[in-house]
């Protein structure tokens, strides 16, 4: 009965890469959008943004007083 050996620097190389996997798989999920979908979002957002301005009503440059 012998046991295997094991090299422990490899060991602790596999356990961080996989630590690593682990984590960026979390952080794909949480911040994951390609180039793509950030400039399209962007995109609508400024178009959003420019069809509310295009409404916005203009002053006559006088304060009214309610008073």
């Amino acid at each position: 009965m012998t046991a295997e050996v094991i090299n422990l620097r490899q060991f602790k190389r596999d356990k961080a890469r996989g630590d690593q996997d682990r984590q960026a798989q979390v952080n794909r999920a949480a911040f994951g959008r390609t180039k793509a979908q950030r400039i399209l979002e962007k995109t609508r957002v400024l178009q959003d943004k420019s069809k509310l301005d295009a409404h916005l009503r203009e002053d006559s440059g006088t304060p009214s007083d309610p008073a």
